[in-house]
Parts: structure tokens; sequence; C-alpha cells
């Protein structure tokens, strides 16, 4: 896929792998819609891209846990926009809590944003990507293969917006549209910083180190470069790979693997 000229949504954008997926659609040409609940942020974002690459961008607030949200979204880029081409979900939220210590509230927002955010904004996208031979993409983890210690709703969230695009995918196996999960290795971003603890708050410091893990931007290449030549699954840590290969053939040994992994970061959750 050529790049210049198409429309592509980012969720997300106003920070991570969103704004690095951003920049990075861009500098090949594309014309940006950047969504996100932050505005002065994502104008501001909107407004450096422009500079820089002398493409259209077009800033919109949206909580994609809102479906009217969702709908203004899609609705405000046709209108502005003319066309939908690509459409990247990549907002979302984690969370760090065991299961029994946990609001149940904390589940609930999770979903909201992490699945129903996909499945809105996908949803009144769709027939204008169909229409137009485009790209769905689902930013989702390792986590959404592998359940992880602490992390249950975010798994869960996970695992749903895999299964979803899935069906979606076979759904339209003889209809020229392109739909890609893209799963990142533990990436430098404010998202553990964010992360839900309990209480349904955020946590504050971060549990693991942040300056070990891939950048925004190595990430955010690889998911233009995933649209690029529409692939299909993209996981891009030979670690995520050797963690889908095991689920599938030695899931008892993973467990403990997994279970010893995360029982070393900081102030953890299970000894």
């Amino acid at each position: 896929m050529d790049l210049k000229d198409k429309v592509v949504i980012i969720t997300g954008a106003s920070s991570g792998i969103g704004e690095a997926c951003a920049f990075e659609f861009a500098k090949r040409g594309a014309n940006l819609v950047l969504a996100a609940r932050q505005y002065v942020k994502l104008c501001e974002i909107a407004d450096a891209i422009h500079k820089k690459y002398n493409v259209r961008t077009l800033a919109i607030q949206t909580d994609v846990s809102n479906e009217q949200d969702c709908k203004d979204l899609i609705n405000q880029t046709i209108s502005t926009m003319g066309k939908i081409d690509i459409l990247v979900n990549n907002a979302g939220i984690s969370m760090r809590a065991l299961f029994k210590d946990l609001d149940i509230d904390v589940l609930k927002k999770i979903m909201d944003i992490n699945f129903w955010g996909t499945v809105y904004c996908t949803k009144y996208a769709f027939n204008q990507i169909l229409n137009n031979s485009g790209s769905i993409v689902g930013v989702s983890s390792i986590a959404g293969y592998k359940g992880l210690p602490g992390r249950t709703g975010y798994s869960a969230s996970k695992f749903a917006m895999n299964g979803f695009l899935e069906s979606l995918r076979n759904e339209n196996l003889k209809n020229d549209i392109h739909i890609m999960v893209a799963c990142p290795g533990f990436t430098a971003s404010n998202i553990r910083n964010v992360a839900l603890n309990s209480e349904a708050k955020p946590q504050g410091e971060s549990s693991m180190e942040e300056d070990k893990m891939m950048s925004a931007e190595e990430v955010a290449k690889n998911i233009v470069n995933g649209v690029v030549h529409r692939k299909r699954d993209l996981i891009m840590t030979a670690q995520g790979k050797l963690t889908v290969l095991m689920q599938k053939l030695f899931p008892k040994l993973l467990d403990i693997l997994v279970y010893n992994h995360f029982k070393k970061e900081k102030d953890p959750l299970i000894s």
C-alpha cells in the first residue's frame, strides 16, 4: 500500500505508540486524524506534524468508551477529509491488581476502552474502509495470547479484541480489506503509570524497568510497515513469538515461566 494521501485515523494518539504512529504515517505522506481525550495535546501534535511533513491533520477529542464519540469521530473525519483508508485502534488502558482484591469497575473500564472502543470505531468506519480496500489495525498485546497475573481485565480485553478482529477477518475473506492484529512487546510509555489499581485509580509509578523496553517509535515503524505490506499478525519480539508458540505446545510450562517473571517486578503482586 502506498500511504501518500491516505487518510489514517489513530485513536489514543496523544502519547506513546499512538503519537509515534502519527509521526510515522505522516513521514510517509498520509493525512491524519488524531483522536484522544486530551484535546490540547492532540492539537499540539497535529500542528507539529503538519509543520514538519506538510500533510493534512485533524484533532478530534474522543473518548472511545463512548459510542457517540466514536460515531462523531468517523462522521467528522468523512466530512473534513472526504474518506477513511486506515483505522488504527490504539487507545487502551492497562491495570495492575489481583482479581481477589479489585473493584469490578476496574474490569468494566478496561473492557469499555480496550474492547468496546475498538468495536465502536471499527463499526462506524467499516464501510468506508471496505470501499477503499483499506486497513483496520488493532494494537493488541501478548496479553491477548497469554493471560498475565495481575492483569485479568487487560488480558480479557485483548483476548476479546483479538477474537473480534479474527472473526471480522474471516467474515471478509472474499473482500479486499486488510485486518491486522499488532502485538508489541513491553513498550516504554506511560501506560503502566496510568494503569488502574484495585480501586480503579492510576497506580502512578511503573512496576517495570521502562529503559529496557522497546521504544514507541520502533513499535510505530513495525505497525506502519505491517500496514504497507498488509500483514495478518504482527508479533514484534522474539519473546512474544516464543510465548505464542509455547502457549500452543507447552502451556503448563509457560504458566510457570510467566509466574516467575512477574514475581520479579517491582513491588510484586505474587510471590
